[in-house]
């Protein structure tokens, strides 16, 4: 957390030089920004499910049981915890291909960093609406790989036609995992979890 979040969308480049020099002298600094940020999509959705609620009809209102919201929003955190730490050692993985070594650790720091506008993207989940969550993901997803091709030269200290380059690879590897992990817990919420829906008439 001490790598200021604003930075990050006003001065990019220069949070990512923020970002590394505070990662060589507190090499799991990235656990609090990772573990924190990552609540604010679990528990907006749980606030936004549970009270507000999103129509699938006219004239009717769909809610989640407090029971139901909360283990959507438990599963929801862990799912987003395992996705960056799988990312970041993918990462790892694919940096032998590269001069850099990267720790585990930086890699998984600078996976919950590029991952940032997604967790500033969960205070959609306030209002749970299909066009809002589509247009704020598709900005979040944008913004992320922006980050992810200016911040990858800079963090691991590569030539930048070779950081370009593993940021496409950590891109496609990133997606792939973002549709695994997304895809599994959307088959456990339904298979295992049993989500409990209250449904009630508008006004």
């Amino acid at each position: 957390m001490s790598a200021p979040i604003v930075k990050l969308f006003t001065q990019p480049y220069f949070a990512w030089l923020d970002i590394r020099k505070e990662e060589e002298a507190h090499p799991r600094h990235y656990l609090a920004h990772l573990l924190l940020l990552a609540l604010i999509p679990a528990v907006c959705l749980f606030f936004g499910t549970t009270y507000v609620g999103w129509s699938l009809a006219e004239n009717e209102t769909v809610r989640l049981s407090t029971h139901s919201a909360l283990q959507l929003c438990v599963l929801l955190y862990l799912t987003i915890v395992a996705g960056v730490v799988v990312i970041g050692a993918f990462i790892r993985w694919m940096s032998r291909t590269f001069e850099a070594r990267p720790t585990l650790n930086q890699c998984i720091g600078f996976a919950a960093y590029t991952v940032t506008p997604f967790f500033i993207a969960g205070l959609a989940g306030l209002y749970p609406s299909r066009w809002l969550a589509i247009a704020v993901l598709a900005a979040a997803s944008a913004y992320s790989t922006f980050l992810l091709f200016i911040g990858l030269p800079t963090f691991m200290h590569e030539r930048k036609e070779q950081g370009l380059l593993n940021a496409a690879c950590v891109w496609g590897v990133g997606l792939l995992v973002l549709v695994t992990i997304l895809v599994t817990m959307i088959l456990v919420w339904f298979n295992v979890l049993t989500p409990e829906y209250l449904r009630a008439p508008v006004g």
